[in-house]
């Protein structure tokens, strides 16, 4: 009998700790995920942070699905899991991934939780999934961690499709990789109704945000409200993101 083979075999995960925080890794030295053990429930890496930024346009409910491509070590689901009311729908490629959570990451086990095992490309076009997601979160590596797999303009129109009327969508992207700018031409044009870049961190990565409806036709102070709540409520530094995306608005205006 041939010997079959999975795709994801080559992403092994591995497990490494160091003043007291745990990270996860595909086989390299490129990190893919953390949490401190002491607190679980932080976001450890400043780029998860800012994937959170979706917060200072929506304020999700009990009955809001919130998606995430891409499990890594779990923190957005932890975070989002503990700080929101949603559901939250996760989509993994490697099920090695989701097992060294559960062993490592203490992956929540929630009602609120569903983890597939398939490809984003591939749940994002779902019928299922159609209209359905308040907010998505996208941050799709592989071992290399130098450019997103999954970036064309197609799956980024299938993003957008996957929103409801209104929704939001950050994307880690890699602005020191020739991807950078292919995958911002394609969100453009799948977010016609507004793409912001939150400032570069954590060695590279760059926080893309798309809205999808009228989530930017606010005024500066309600906005800057907004962000002060948030930054109270979910103890994120929104207000600097807040400040830099009122800057990018004013310097399109």
């Amino acid at each position: 009998m041939a010997e079959t083979y999975a795709p994801w075999e080559a992403d092994e995960p591995t497990v490494s700790e160091e003043g007291g925080i745990r990270y996860l890794h595909f086989g390299t030295q490129w990190v893919q995920g953390a949490m401190r053990p002491r607190r679980p429930n932080d976001l450890v890496l400043a780029y998860t942070q800012q994937m959170m930024a979706w917060l200072l346009f929506i304020e999700p409910q009990a009955d809001d699905d919130i998606g995430i491509m891409g499990l890594g070590a779990g923190s957005l689901l932890r975070y989002t899991l503990r700080r929101t009311p949603s559901r939250v729908a996760t989509v993994e490629w490697n099920p090695m991934v989701t097992a060294v959570c559960r062993s490592h990451f203490r992956l929540p086990d929630s009602p609120r939780s569903q983890i597939d095992h398939c490809d984003a490309a591939d749940w994002v076009r779902e019928p299922r999934n159609v209209g359905r997601y308040t907010a998505l979160m996208v941050d799709l590596y592989d071992g290399q961690a130098q450019g997103p797999v999954r970036g064309s303009p197609e799956f980024y129109r299938d993003c957008a499709l996957a929103l409801g009327d209104t929704g939001a969508i950050t994307v880690n992207l890699f602005g020191e990789h020739a991807s950078f700018e292919p995958n911002l031409e394609g969100l453009r044009a799948a977010f016609p109704d507004g793409l912001l870049v939150l400032p570069e961190i954590d060695a590279g990565n760059r926080v893309a945000i798309g809205v999808k409806g009228d989530l930017l036709d606010v005024s500066v102070g309600e906005f800057l409200d907004r962000a002060q709540e948030m930054e109270q409520r979910y103890r994120l530094p929104a207000m600097r993101w807040a400040r830099d995306i009122l800057q990018q608005l004013q310097q399109r205006a």
